[in-house]
């Protein structure tokens, strides 16, 4: 088997090519990170010096690939499957390629920022800039409640690369600032995300670590 994905279970960028594997059924080797580890990390970083997760190892081509986006179109360029995540039409893919920056840029990263706050020392935190990232949220909310009026997953009809950005992004992001009932579009898009067997298949393998998770509520 000539994949390795290098991820940990809990970490939502790498959840992103793991919906993508698990959609097309693509054969791979799972390889969890424990950056806590020594071992673990120096074995990691000697694949990503930045000790940036995901990491994709293709020995069949001798290369490895990193950042969760370009994983998904390495994918799909050279392991293609029946569900096509990156559209071979160039309006398509373009499309599916700005949704996904959206939820990478304006749904993951206020997230993150909300969540890392979370575990700064006490004298080290930024309530401002939590604020700040709440506020981003609720206007990504906003703009997902318009632009998903008529569609059923992100770019349309079809299941692709964006709704792989979308699933994590909404589901830790409605961990941290939740919808509520002010936006029923997003929510009913978030939880059709999560009958998706592929991605229901990613949260059950991460149950285990929940209990890491900072706004864990169940």
């Amino acid at each position: 088997m000539p994949l390795t994905l290098h991820f940990h279970p809990l970490a939502s960028f790498c959840w992103k090519p793991l919906i993508a594997l698990y959609e097309n059924g693509t054969p791979f080797n799972p390889a969890i990170v424990d950056l806590g580890d020594e071992e673990s990390r120096a074995a990691f970083l000697k694949i990503s010096p930045s000790g940036k997760m995901p990491a994709l190892r293709d020995d069949a081509r001798d290369c490895t690939v990193l950042e969760s986006t370009i994983v998904i179109e390495y994918l799909a360029a050279r392991y293609p499957g029946t569900v096509e995540l990156v559209p071979a039409d160039v309006d398509l893919a373009i499309q599916v390629r700005q949704a996904d920056r959206f939820y990478d840029f304006y749904v993951q990263e206020p997230m993150q920022k909300i969540v890392g706050d979370r575990l700064r020392p006490g004298d080290k935190t930024d309530p401002f800039g939590v604020e700040q990232a709440r506020d981003q949220l609720r206007n990504s909310y906003a703009i997902i409640e318009q632009d998903m009026q008529a569609k059923t997953w992100a770019t349309g009809e079809t299941f692709t690369m964006a709704d792989c950005a979308a699933s994590p992004a909404l589901f830790y992001a409605n961990k941290v600032e939740p919808m509520g009932d002010k936006y029923p579009t997003v929510k009913r898009y978030h939880d059709q995300l999560l009958q998706r067997p592929s991605f229901a298949r990613v949260v059950e393998e991460a149950q285990p670590y929940f209990h890491m998770f900072p706004y864990n509520n169940g």
